[in-house]
């Protein structure tokens, strides 16, 4: 029980039980209360609904970091009142921010010379990061139509459609047609030929992925480069490719030094990464970087000086904490190269040992490849009694969050779930994750299916019986394919308004 004291309006104290008196009185929760409370009621009445909450530890959706070392926990706390946009108020914080900028660069392979600075800017994370670079292409593209006299309303980009929805935010938020190339089953990544073949005169750029939300996989940049390279020199034009290595960024280089996507390819003009994913950061920080200045038009740079001295700013956002700015940058000089290789080398190491005790199972069919970002996305070989959804739920009780979702266009039938492995994630609970899974499926084996009884039992073809028009009664032949198809598309209604967390 707590006690808290706080003054009467009548005057005096008076002493109140935080166990009889605030936890029996609802609080309004659309209206501000009309009193006050004592501090300690206020802590421990949000504490208690925060305990509802899922355990961020045990939360496989996200690639969100969900732990820090002590030290910089501190740093962070000590750093919560400084606003980061005030740069002159600021000057160590915003110094630490370009060391930021220029070690993410140089370890993008940017093409420096000696004293040259990067170019780049920190943001709350990376779709403000690539809405910026999108901005960048898009505007370049506008000075350079008008300058040849040629239409200019028109602007699209190509993607794939295993895009984050954050590129979908900014095609219909700053108005350009986003063209995807479709997916197909067994390859859920942007296919570089289809993607070069949908480039016009209008394409402002073609967005590459490194790390694919759904499946962690790599899209091939280096062949994107290299086709696109062929069609600009055929078309005369000089269309760029942006790589969103959002979950990437911060692997690649430690795990995949030798593989080409960034600005070693000479059509890669700019990249956004996220800090708060393998960056190791919470959430609340991302990062974009381009080639060159020439790069990022002159006029999407803001000056001001009301803050104290002449500042440029290029950001959506304005005010935003300065604290995993400070905390990217102890991370940076904490762990140096050798400690986020051996962060990522771990991640990989219980990927690897959390994917095979998948396979063992023998019920799983592994749709995540080995190289890319440290996750496992699996199928169920035999859906048609029980599906990734209610294996999903089941998973809940023992308190972990695995996300099940279903494959963008054109692979809409594949329900998968995800695994997404962090630096917390040890090897002790993969080994309980996997005994639990087991527990799941094996549980699942004794109840009845959840699906209706004409789709749960199904042979190589199906008649399944309907009424026509006319009131007759007929058969209809369907696979099973077709059957489990309409099971994910049941299940994914049943999950469309909850958090999917492919993010």
């Amino acid at each position: 029980m707590v006690i808290s004291t706080m003054s009467s309006e009548r005057g005096g104290q008076v002493n109140s039980t935080f166990a009889s008196r605030y936890v029996r009185n609802a609080l309004p929760k659309f209206e501000m209360p009309e009193t006050s409370i004592p501090k300690d009621a206020a802590y421990q009445i949000i504490k208690d609904e925060l305990m509802l909450d899922g355990n961020p530890r045990l939360n496989l959706a996200s690639f969100v970091t969900t732990w820090m070392e002590p030290e910089c926990d501190q740093l962070i706390m000590a750093s919560l009142n400084k606003n980061y946009v005030d740069m002159d108020e600021y000057p160590v914080t915003t110094e630490l921010q370009n060391r930021c900028v220029n070690i993410i660069a140089n370890l993008f392979n940017a093409p420096l010379g000696d004293g040259e600075t990067a170019v780049g800017v920190g943001t709350v994370g990376s779709s403000e990061a690539m809405m910026l670079a999108g901005l960048a292409f898009k505007r370049k593209w506008q000075q350079k139509r008008k300058a040849e006299g040629k239409p200019y309303d028109k602007p699209n980009m190509v993607t794939g459609s295993n895009v984050q929805v954050c590129w979908e935010k900014f095609a219909r938020y700053f108005e350009v047609d986003l063209k995807e190339v479709k997916l197909s089953e067994g390859y859920y990544v942007m296919d570089p030929v289809k993607a070069v073949e949908m480039v016009d005169e209008n394409t402002i750029c073609v967005a590459a992925i490194l790390g694919s939300t759904l499946t962690g996989e790599f899209e091939d940049v280096k062949l994107l480069n290299d086709l696109l390279t062929q069609k600009n020199k055929e078309k005369g034009w000089d269309t760029p490719i942006h790589v969103d290595a959002a979950s990437g960024g911060f692997i690649a280089p430690f795990l995949y030094p030798d593989l080409e996507w960034d600005f070693r390819l000479p059509l890669v003009k700019s990249i956004n990464v996220s800090g708060h994913k393998y960056g190791l950061v919470y959430a609340g920080v991302g990062w974009v970087v381009w080639r060159s200045k020439e790069d990022l038009p002159d006029e999407l740079v803001f000056h001001i000086n009301y803050l104290g001295s002449d500042q440029p700013t290029f950001t959506l956002n304005f005010s935003k904490g300065s604290s995993q700015i400070i905390a990217q940058y102890y991370q940076f000089i904490r762990l140096g190269f050798e400690g986020y290789k051996n962060v990522m080398e771990n991640c990989m190491e219980n990927t690897r040992f959390l994917r095979e005790g998948l396979e063992k199972t023998g019920r799983f069919e592994i749709v995540s490849k080995d190289i890319g970002v440290p996750l496992v996305a699996f199928s169920l070989k035999d859906s048609s009694k029980h599906t990734v959804f209610e294996i999903s739920d089941s998973l809940r009780k023992f308190g972990w969050i695995v996300p099940a979702y279903t494959m963008p266009a054109n692979a809409e039938h594949i329900a998968v779930l995800r695994v997404v492995v962090r630096e917390d994630f040890s090897r002790g609970l993969a080994e309980r994750l996997i005994s639990d899974i087991i527990k799941v499926v094996k549980e699942s084996d004794t109840l009845p299916s959840r699906i209706s009884t004409k789709t749960a039992h199904v042979t190589a073809t199906v008649d399944e019986v309907v009424s026509s028009s006319e009131g007759r009664v007929k058969a209809v032949k369907k696979s099973v394919e077709e059957i489990e198809q309409e099971i994910t598309s049941r299940w994914k209604g049943i999950v469309d308004g909850k958090k999917r967390g492919v993010c």
